[in-house]
């Protein structure tokens, strides 16, 4: 596979902007890959100034695909909700007791033109020291999300509209995800299949409804929903195609019980194509949504992220070269001046 084809990939994370360097990056360790699986065994030779520039460019992909997220995510509040209010909410956890708790603020859409949807969530949390007898803790965080709040009803009964972006690992779990294909690998397996839904799917967007009649009228609504002319050129967007409709790749019904995730997790799923960029977007009814919310800050409910690490100390359990890829990715991104992780048959180098 060459550049062009990994860039072409259908996966949202190599669609949402093209990474030379980031790309040469993946295409030299897949075949790599494919070396060490046949047993041949080999040397890995990396470039300091290369992968400089593939994080470089891994971070700009990412701000890049945040702000056509939230550029998707205010078109449609504009034409579900009317006028709305922005919030960035973050729940964190206590260090040392992990208690966990939910702070709220108001942002704008200039603020998140500038930030992150993590940096938002981490400059909050930034802001507070929790009291304790035996001093003061900080909180780290578990989850951000952006939501945007109708000031009044509206008559798609849409209580809010979220973006959820599943960026947050470092880039060398993103990488090695992209490299095997993890999420084919964890619908293949029968023992991870449920926690699918943690291993893909970068930008989301998620639509609150009052129930699942409201639930299935917004989805026929969106199949045929069409951005005006002014609301695009109001936010610097062109008005062709690509941007005044969703094209839908496939949709997926959770709200009928047969089909429900064993997690209890109900919604209408689906991938769109929209300005040439892959997102998921989910209809919710609200009681499930506030179910999902009220279990996420529990302090016993694992965080997506923490789940994900679980799916992938899985796979490596059964695929030890997934494992080496996940240390040595690590390495060159994080210490590339400790020793190299070992492989069997394998020398490592690192140059200039």
């Amino acid at each position: 596979m060459d550049a062009r084809e990994v860039e072409n990939a259908s996966s949202p994370l190599w669609m949402v902007s093209q990474a030379p360097a980031l790309n040469e990056l993946v295409v030299s360790l897949r075949a790599a890959r494919a070396e060490l699986e046949s047993g041949s065994g080999g040397r890995l030779t990396f470039s300091r100034t290369k992968l400089s520039q593939a994080r470089a460019e891994f971070t700009a992909m990412i701000r890049r695909g945040e702000r056509d997220l939230h550029a998707l995510a205010g078109l449609l509040a504009q034409q579900l909700l009317g006028t709305f209010g922005l919030r960035s909410s973050a729940i964190g956890e206590v260090e040392h007791t992990h208690e966990r708790f939910t702070i709220t603020v108001d942002v704008t859409e200039d603020e998140l033109a500038r930030s992150t949807d993590l940096d938002l969530g981490t400059r909050i949390l930034a802001r507070l020291a929790i009291a304790e007898q035996r001093g003061w803790m900080r909180a780290t965080l578990v989850s951000n999300v952006v939501e945007y709040e109708p000031t009044g009803p509206n008559p798609a009964n849409v209580y809010r509209v979220l973006t959820r972006i599943k960026a947050e690992e470092e880039i060398w779990n993103k990488v090695v995800d992209e490299l095997f294909d993890l999420d084919r690998i964890v619908l293949r397996d029968k023992q991870l299949q449920h926690l699918s839904r943690y291993v893909k799917d970068v930008f989301g967007i998620k639509l609150v409804v009052g129930g699942e009649e409201d639930a299935y009228r917004l989805q026929e609504q969106l199949l045929t929903l069409s951005f005006p002319p002014q609301q695009l050129e109001a936010r610097g967007l062109p008005v062709d195609e690509l941007h005044q409709r969703l094209q839908f790749v496939e949709s997926k019904d959770y709200l009928q019980r047969p089909s429900r995730k064993q997690s209890g997790w109900t919604a209408l799923k689906s991938v769109v194509h929209w300005a040439g960029k892959t997102f998921e977007i989910q209809v919710q009814p609200l009681s499930n949504f506030l179910h999902e919310r009220e279990r996420l800050t529990r302090e016993s409910h694992a965080s997506f992220k923490s789940t994900r690490e679980r799916v992938r100390d899985e796979v490596a359990q059964r695929l030890p070269l997934f494992g080496f890829y996940r240390a040595l990715l690590e390495w060159l991104f994080v210490d590339p001046s400790s020793e190299p992780p070992r492989q069997e048959g394998v020398d490592v180098v690192l140059v200039d």
